[in-house]
């Protein structure tokens, strides 16, 4: 007896496991095709498009600033 009840109680959590992971991922997919300002849906500026409209990522400039105090404490050793 304990042992059915291990093997039923197991296989529905599993089952809860894989159903609530599709209802999440079907959740996910609705908040973005239908949130105006997600990030996966933001128009992004025409210089970043080619001729054909494919995105361009490798001309895309990135910067990075540096800390100031790295530079102070480097100029008093």
């Amino acid at each position: 007896m304990v042992a059915t009840i291990l093997t039923i109680s197991s296989l529905v959590s599993i089952m809860f496991f894989f159903v609530g992971g599709m209802v999440g991922w079907l959740a996910k997919e609705h908040v973005i095709k239908t949130t105006p300002y997600h990030p996966d849906t933001v128009n992004l500026h025409p210089e970043f498009f080619d001729e054909n409209g494919n995105v361009l990522p490798d001309q895309v400039l990135a910067v990075r600033f540096e800390n100031a105090e790295d530079y102070y404490d480097n100029e008093d050793n």
